[in-house]
């Protein structure tokens, strides 16, 4: 048999997608058998990354996308004090690394995209400092802002890794006003801190006008939805330094101070 028989002979074997290398098989590597695999994807992508960077804690900054950088009145000053928050907190808290085989401590990271996020990753940025987007794809597509540290701008699928990449290595969480995103990533570590499932980490909230006209905390109590000593889990502050004075008291410690 000549090579160009040979070549006709096998050529429906070598077309088949059952001969694709699995690694390859995009196929094969997006369907529903290889969820549990995605998830492990995801999750050791920015992993590896994170450990590359030498990132060991951060600041999680949450808020709303919709906060404009030329936004009027209390948008403006929203988004102000989350970008001041962000070169304090990364001027402060130990984000820079003097060589190699120093950790970097309480690094910004946030949700990656516009508004808020967009703030405090710029404020990491004007302070010289790296700082992490953990974007997540959406319906109508978000893009990274442009103040994230390109190496520490990652992209999910799963919501849930993006939440326990958010989650897991947090020393402080502050959450500038927002919508159902900002609530829901709020009420999520606030249940796992309220339940023990994760370490104690001062919680702020800033504007404190803000939160008590969204949210009925002496309902709440009123009805036994919760304990009144739960609202010790949270502080409030108005302005970016209180915001790092608050992370302070309640036990956040400069990388400096870690043992």
């Amino acid at each position: 048999m000549s090579p160009e028989q040979q070549a006709l002979a096998n050529a429906a074997q070598l077309a088949s997608p059952s001969y694709r290398l699995a690694a390859l098989d995009r196929d094969f590597l997006l369907g529903e058998s290889m969820r549990g695999v995605r998830f492990l994807m995801e999750y050791e992508k920015a992993e590896e990354a994170l450990k590359a960077w030498g990132v060991r804690s951060t600041i999680v900054v949450f808020g709303s996308a919709r906060v404009g950088v030329n936004g009027d009145g209390r948008h403006a000053h929203w988004y102000e004090q989350a970008r001041q928050f962000g070169r304090i907190a990364s001027e402060r808290g130990g984000a820079f690394r003097g060589s190699p085989g120093e950790v970097r401590d309480n690094v910004i990271a946030t949700g990656g995209g516009p508004g808020i996020m967009q703030a405090a990753n710029q404020g990491a940025h004007e302070a010289g400092a790296p700082s992490i987007g953990f974007n997540v794809t959406l319906p109508h597509e978000q893009v990274p802002n442009p103040w994230s540290t390109p190496e520490l701008t990652f992209q999910f699928h799963y919501f849930a890794m993006r939440k326990m990449h958010l989650a897991m290595r947090a020393n402080g969480l502050v959450v500038f006003p927002g919508g159902f995103g900002t609530l829901d990533e709020l009420f999520e570590i606030l249940t796992l801190r309220q339940t023990d499932k994760a370490p104690p980490i001062p919680i702020v909230l800033f504007d404190e006008a803000y939160w008590r006209s969204v949210i009925n905390f002496d309902t709440l109590i009123e009805h036994g939805m919760v304990k009144a000593s739960d609202m010790e889990l949270f502080a409030f502050a108005d302005d970016a330094e209180t915001v790092w004075a608050k992370l302070l008291e309640g036990g956040l410690k400069p990388n400096c101070d870690i043992k």
